[in-house]
C-alpha cells in the first residue's frame, strides 16, 4: 500500500522527482508541511540549517500551483531571499522538484543582466524567486505582475531583517492580491521576525522541524585544544588527514580570507577565498570550482557564507570560533545536510578554551574535545588511504604486471614495497606539521553553563596569519 511508502502523503509527480534526486525519506519539516492540516494556512516554518526547508516549503507550493487558473496573470508564486546565493539556491531546487508540474521557475537578483530578466519573466514563469531590491525593480518597471500572486514566501526571514530589507519587503507585499498565502521560512525567529510574520500573515500554523537551537544528528562536532603559534598547522594536518574531503573554512573577515587562502595553496592545497568584496563572476566562478571539486577547500567570511549551499560538504572548520550560538549553528549547518554525514571542527586556544565550551553549550549541541592532528596521525592516515587502496579488487594491467616482474627480478618484495611506500607518502611527509597535545578540558567544564561570559568578540584566531600589521579592521575587514 503506498501509506507504507516514504513518500506516501507526496503528489505522485513531486515523488518520482523526489526518487530521482536521490531521496529516500523525508526530513521532520518536510513531513510537517505534508500533513492535512497544513492544507489552506499560512506556514510559518521554522527549522536548522541543512534540514530541508526549501524543498519542504516547495510541497506547499505546489498545492497553490494546482489550484491556481491556468488562466490567470503570472507569477503565481513569489519566494523572496536576503542574497543571489540563496535566491539561486532555492531556484534551483523549486526548478526540478516543480518541474513535473510544468511550473517554470525565473530567479531575479542583483547583480545580474536585468535585461535577460525581463526576457525571462515575459515567458510567463509561474515561479519567481528572487532578492528584495531587484523584485522592487521589475514590479515598478512592469516587468513583473503582482496581481496572480497567489503565495508569498519570504525565505531567511531573520537574514533578511539583518541586512536591513524591510523597506523592500513592505514594498513588495503593499502590491500583491490580500487573499494570497504567505509563508515565512527562517532557521530563527527572534522578536522582530515574529513581528515581521504577525504583520503579513493571518492565523499562520508554526511547522518547527528542527528545533532551535537542536543540533544535526547527522553532524559530528569536535573541538581541537592547540596553541595559538600551532592553529595554521593543526589546520594544515586536518585538512592532510583527509585532503580530498570538500571542506568549508569560516574566518572573521575577507582579509583573513584572502591570506589564509595564499598559505594554503603554497602548501599545496586547491583552495578559494569567498568573501564579500568579490565581483559576481568571480563569486559564480569560486562557488563552481568548489562544487566541482576543482577547489577542495573553499574559505568564507558569515556574511559571504550566507546562502551558501554545495551538496557534499564534508567538514565544517571554524579556523576563527564563531561569535555566537546561533553563528555556530548556521555556520555547522553547512555539512551534514539531506541525510549526508558531515563533521564541524573548532580551533580553539587554550585561552578561548571556557568560552568555546559555553558556545556549545548555549547551542544544546555535544561536542567531543579531542586533540589537534598530529603529524603521526596524518600519516597514519595516509597509510590507511594507501593500503585502501592497493587492498581492493581493481584489475592490474598487463604492463604494470610486467614492471613489477622486472622490479622484482632486482630486489625482494618487502624491500620493493617499504621503498614504494616511502615514495608515495613523501609528497603528505613534507607537508604535515608537528603539533603539541594539549590537555583537553574535563567533561564538565566542556559543558559549563554560562556564567561570566566575556563580552565583545571572540579572540581572532587568524590575526597572525598575516604577513602585515595594519588599522584594526571592522567585521568583514573594513579598514
Amino acid at each position: 500500500m503506498r501509506d507504507s511508502e516514504p513518500f506516501h502523503l507526496v503528489p505522485e509527480k513531486l515523488a518520482e522527482a523526489l526518487r530521482l534526486r536521490g531521496f529516500s525519506a523525508l526530513t521532520p519539516v518536510q513531513r510537517a508541511v505534508l500533513e492535512p492540516g497544513s492544507v489552506g494556512r499560512d506556514l510559518r516554518v521554522s527549522s536548522q540549517t541543512g534540514s530541508g526547508k526549501t524543498v519542504a516549503i516547495g510541497f506547499a507550493l505546489a498545492r497553490e500551483l494546482a489550484e491556481a487558473d491556468p488562466t490567470a496573470p503570472t507569477p503565481s508564486v513569489l519566494v523572496v531571499a536576503p542574497t543571489r546565493e540563496l535566491a539561486a539556491q532555492v531556484g534551483r531546487e523549486l526548478g526540478w522538484l516543480l518541474e513535473p508540474l510544468g511550473a517554470a521557475v525565473a530567479v531575479v537578483t542583483g547583480g545580474t543582466n536585468p535585461a535577460l530578466e525581463r526576457r525571462a519573466l515575459a515567458g510567463k514563469p509561474r515561479v519567481v524567486v528572487g532578492t528584495p531590491g531587484r523584485l522592487v525593480d521589475h514590479m515598478t518597471r512592469g516587468a513583473l505582475s503582482p496581481h496572480g500572486v497567489r503565495a508569498l514566501v519570504l525565505d531567511e526571514a531573520d537574514q533578511m531583517l539583518d541586512l536591513g530589507f524591510k523597506d523592500e519587503l513592505d514594498a513588495i507585499v503593499g502590491r500583491l492580491p490580500t487573499d494570497r498565502r504567505t509563508h515565512l521560512v527562517s532557521a530563527t525567529f527572534p522578536r522582530e521576525v515574529q513581528a515581521l510574520a504577525d504583520k503579513f500573515q493571518r492565523s499562520p500554523l508554526a511547522i518547527e522541524g528542527t528545533r532551535p537551537g537542536a543540533g544535526n544528528d547527522d553532524i559530528t562536532h569536535v573541538a581541537h585544544l592547540v596553541h595559538q603559534d600551532q592553529r595554521l598547522a593543526a589546520l594544515i594536518n586536518l585538512l592532510l588527514v583527509a585532503p580530498d574531503e570538500r571542506t568549508l573554512v569560516f574566518v572573521r573577515t575577507r582579509a583573513d580570507a584572502s591570506e589564509l587562502v595564499d598559505r594554503l595553496v603554497g602548501e599545496g592545497f586547491a583552495a578559494r577565498a569567498l568573501s564579500g568584496d568579490l565581483e559576481q563572476d568571480e563569486r559564480t566562478r569560486t562557488l563552481e570550482a568548489f562544487r566541482a571539486g576543482h577547489a577542495t577547500v573553499l574559505v568564507a567570511t558569515d556574511v559571504a557564507a550566507r546562502g551558501l549551499d554545495v551538496a557534499d560538504v564534508g567538514r565544517v572548520v571554524h579556523a576563527d570560533p564563531p561569535g555566537d550560538a546561533e553563528m555556530l549553528t548556521h555556520r555547522s549547518g553547512r555539512t551534514g545536510r539531506a541525510g549526508r554525514k558531515g563533521a564541524s571542527h573548532v580551533l580553539v586556544t587554550p585561552i578561548g578554551r571556557d568560552r568555546v565550551a559555553r558556545l556549545y553549550a548555549r547551542a544544546r549541541l555535544q561536542v567531543a574535545w579531542r586533540p589537534a592532528p598530529s603529524r603521526e596521525d596524518v600519516l597514519a592516515a595516509a597509510e590507511a588511504r594507501l593500503a585502501a587502496e592497493l587492498n581492493n579488487d581493481t584489475p592490474v594491467d598487463a604492463s604494470s604486471e610486467a614492471f613489477a616482474e622486472r622490479l622484482l627480478a632486482h630486489a625482494d618484495a618487502r624491500t620493493l614495497l617499504a621503498r614504494a611506500i616511502t615514495k608515495l607518502r613523501e609528497p603528505v611527509d613534507g607537508r604535515a606539521r608537528e603539533v603539541t597535545r594539549l590537555a583537553l578540558p574535563e567533561p564538565s567544564r566542556a559543558g559549563s553553563p554560562d556564567h561570566g561570559t566575556r563580552r565583545g568578540p571572540p579572540p581572532r584566531v587568524l590575526a597572525p596569519y598575516a604577513r602585515t600589521a595594519g588599522p584594526p579592521r571592522g567585521p568583514e575587514g573594513h579598514a
